[in-house]
């Protein structure tokens, strides 16, 4: 048989007629799989030879079938597929795709919009959509109403329209973002890491922990003992330690963690540039990302890289995360951490003074979703910095 097409005068398109998307049409309406597959092939034998079809013309001919042979609540079920209204969104390289009121609302939650703000920001866009009849917006235009409506609103403004404004100058730029997220054991680095590698389409991460395992295989314990240690217990493999003492003088301490913590930084740094060299976005995440190693970090191309401190700032709570560890991944031997407690905790309070002393900042780990609209906060203020654009350019 000859190709069928079947015209959309309105959206001014022509595609084959499949029978397949008939068929399924039709089990979403109520009929069993073999009626709808007969009908269909009743449909397409009877539309012989016929080059165009309308898609009105094709929809009557169905109804005619459905008349004569199916229930009446089936009829109705067909005829309200047409009336469903639905908007759909055109992207900046063609793909239509139809709006979504949950990925729009993670849209403006990134912006560091709590989960309420986003609701009453989306229910308002939405209704205007609605309102007006606009089956198909552009997504440049539907961020340019989306800016608009953020200004206007009393209860959000210009300075949340600004950052909406920023994020999206940045997602068109094509930069990577490479973020670098720093804190002790049990602070909920990968946690948070993941997290953020889901909310914002990011797919390369890396633990510096996974990397400090592959080191250990290359480099045996009777080379480099320093590598073959936790970073809270870096300190005995240095030269001329005892392997236990009374309370871990401090200095110790940090010099058996920045040994450790600077073996691995060639391998950190190596992973961060191969990123930048293929434009790809980035999380990082680990203990040893130390305010000394982000210093070292050149700023030769437009990558943004934005490193923040995690901590946990309340003595119990680090403490029964340290314990939750180990009732979830009992590999990961949550015994010893907490028989180490004092020298995770101090190395904590030394990784957030010396954040402190290097302007990183500082995001206290209490609430997951305060956590992400922070971090997120953090990398548009950072971005605006050197923000110069208007509405008009943004969204051109």
């Amino acid at each position: 048989m000859a190709k069928i097409l079947v015209e959309d005068k309105q959206e001014n398109t022509s595609i084959p007629f499949l029978r397949g998307i008939l068929v399924r049409s039709l089990q979403d309406s109520g009929l069993s799989f073999d009626s709808a597959y007969e009908m269909a092939t009743k449909i397409r034998n009877a539309l012989g030879d016929t080059p165009v079809i309308t898609i009105q013309e094709l929809r009557q001919k169905v109804l005619e079938l459905l008349k004569a042979r199916a229930d009446p609540d089936i009829i109705t079920r067909y005829e309200a597929q047409k009336k469903t209204f639905a908007i759909h969104v055109e992207q900046r390289d063609g793909q239509v795709t139809p709006f979504s009121r949950h990925e729009y609302q993670r849209c403006l939650e990134t912006i560091g919009l709590t989960g309420e703000e986003a609701v009453g920001a989306m229910a308002a866009v939405h209704k205007h959509l609605l309102d007006r009849h606009m089956e198909m917006i552009t997504s440049k235009r539907l961020g340019k109403l989306t800016y608009r409506f953020l200004r206007q609103s009393s209860e959000l403004g210009p300075a949340v329209a600004h950052r909406w404004l920023v994020w999206h100058d940045f997602i068109n730029s094509g930069r990577p973002l490479i973020l670098l997220i720093g804190g002790t054991a049990g602070c909920g680095k990968s946690t948070v890491a993941s997290m953020l590698a889901s909310r914002l389409d990011i797919v390369r991460t890396q633990s510096t922990d996974m990397l400090r395992e592959v080191m250990r295989i290359m480099m045996p314990e009777q080379l480099i003992p320093v590598l073959h240690t936790s970073s809270f217990t870096a300190w005995t493999a240095l030269p001329g330690q005892p392997e236990a003492i009374g309370e871990v003088p401090e200095t110790l301490l940090v010099n058996g963690y920045r040994s450790q913590a600077d073996l691995l930084s060639v391998a950190m740094e190596a992973f961060i540039q191969r990123a930048r060299h293929e434009r790809t976005s980035l999380i990082m995440e680990g203990v040893h990302i130390h305010p000394a190693f982000v210093g070292k970090l050149a700023q030769e191309d437009d990558a943004v890289i934005i490193p923040v401190m995690l901590g946990v700032l309340k003595h119990k709570q680090l403490q029964r995360r340290i314990s939750g560890r180990g009732a979830d991944v009992p590999q990961r031997r949550a015994e010893r951490y907490l028989k180490h407690f004092d020298e995770i905790w101090r190395l904590q309070s030394y990784l957030l003074s010396e954040a402190d002393r290097a302007n990183i900042p500082i995001v206290v780990n209490f609430d997951r979703d305060k956590v992400f609209r922070e971090v997120m906060r953090i990398t548009i203020g950072t971005l605006a910095k050197d923000f110069n654009n208007t509405p008009q350019a943004v969204f051109a």
